[in-house]
């Protein structure tokens, strides 16, 4: 199969999607179910057709962008510590979640782990400027679990996801220790503008830190402090000092039958 990356017009052939999913799937179960002790060594001898897979899949981007010197071989010598830290974040979400019944279930079934470890894997792509397959892998997973990481985000140990659809973490995030995160929180952009490429557009989280579902929290200059907690559903655009309780007051307002002077009607 000839994997030339380049043509006439020189334009970029991405690899097969097929492919690069399958990949995705097997790296997965390679790394956390087939070998799911909590040992981070691992014998990769037999991991020879994933390797090839993984070769097939990046060669495009390599011979594209001929800049890039990333050697295959550092990908697979990284694996050991990419997968203790990924450890980390299961043991994390086992702490905070008293659903969770013991770490095998947070590695087979829990959604927000298969994106915090995909992320991992793709951020190691995306720091090696392989930022095409990194953005491969990302979509496969938001995708599959509803959960949008950039591959570009900085993210630190012992993470947790809970629920995790419809989160979104733009790609200048940066995410301290022990942070944990509900579904439906925005990471994202105070203004969306592409003179803006190069800034730093996204909040930054610092260690610690608990933010509850449908939270939005824009802007690059925005941080939120250690040891904060940030309630459900609110807006935050400034910075918010440490140890802060962040949440948003709502009014319910209850009427009897006797208060209304006419019907309701509703019409399906």
């Amino acid at each position: 199969m000839d994997m030339s990356s380049k043509t006439n017009s020189n334009r970029f052939i991405y690899p097969n999607k097929g492919l690069v999913n399958q990949f995705i799937e097997g790296i997965f179960n390679f790394l956390f179910i087939s070998n799911n002790n909590l040992e981070t060594e691992q014998n990769l001898t037999n991991s020879e057709d994933l390797q090839k897979q993984f070769w097939e899949i990046i060669t495009p981007e390599i011979q594209f962008k001929q800049e890039i010197t990333f050697n295959p071989s550092q990908f697979w010598d990284t694996l050991p510590e990419l997968k203790k830290a990924c450890l980390k974040d299961a043991q994390a979400i086992l702490a905070f979640d008293p659903a969770a019944e013991n770490i095998e279930e947070v590695l087979y079934v829990y959604p927000g782990f298969f994106a915090i470890a995909l992320y991992r894997i793709a951020h190691l792509l995306w720091t090696n400027n392989l930022k095409i397959t990194a953005r491969l892998f990302s979509e496969y997973t938001h995708s599959k679990t509803g959960i949008d990481i950039h591959p570009g985000a900085q993210i630190g140990e012992s993470f947790a996801i809970d629920h995790g659809t419809g989160i979104v973490i733009g790609e200048t995030t940066i995410i301290g220790e022990n942070v944990k995160l509900y579904q439906g929180v925005t990471l994202g952009a105070l203004q969306v503008s592409k003179d803006l490429k190069s800034t730093k557009r996204h909040p930054t989280i610092e260690n610690n830190v608990v933010i509850y579902a449908n939270a939005t929290i824009l802007g690059g200059n925005t941080v939120i402090g250690s040891n904060s907690v940030i309630g459900g559903n609110v807006w935050i655009t400034k910075s918010i000092e440490t140890n802060s309780l962040v949440y948003h007051k709502s009014e319910i307002i209850i009427r009897g039958k006797e208060e209304l002077n006419e019907p309701i009607h509703f019409i399906i």
